[in-house]
């Protein structure tokens, strides 16, 4: 399931002449919401949608070739999603440029979590990972 609402977001560059910066760095922030008209709890449906928020925070340009997710309900059950770009787009983000989509994920308990990393590749042909850590997908007063 995925819903498409990219958007390619300007940053200031926080790196000044004494500030130290990586050569390639990508920073993903993630918000989560429970999807409560698409989940159908009695069928051990959970819709949750994710915002992605994600942003070169380096010292290269650098574009998104591809995504891997590792989707864990509370039961263990684990689904790998392998793909090219996201949301149908593969954004090349300059320093301090950012990009934003949503999207979304069903799983059959009303807790999981999700993980993974971004494939890049630098304007100088570099290639590397942007790591996404592990967050997690609750329905409204399941956790504390």
């Amino acid at each position: 399931m995925s819903r498409r609402h990219p958007r390619i977001l300007g940053f200031q560059q926080d790196v000044g002449p004494d500030m130290e910066s990586e050569k390639y760095s990508i920073k993903v922030d993630v918000e989560t919401t429970y999807v409560e008209a698409q989940s159908e709890p009695e069928q051990n449906r959970y819709v949750f949608a994710y915002t992605i928020t994600i942003r070169n925070e380096g010292q290269v340009p650098a574009k998104l070739l591809t995504r891997r997710w590792v989707i864990t309900d509370a039961n263990g059950k684990v689904n790998e999603v392998n793909g090219d770009g996201v949301v149908g787009e593969q954004p090349h983000l300059r320093p301090g440029e950012g990009f934003q989509y949503t999207s979304g994920t069903m799983i059959e308990t009303p807790v999981g979590s999700m993980e993974g990393s971004y494939q890049m590749v630098a304007d100088d042909g570099e290639e590397f990972n942007a790591i996404i850590s592990p967050f997690t997908l609750s329905i409204p007063r399941t956790l504390h």
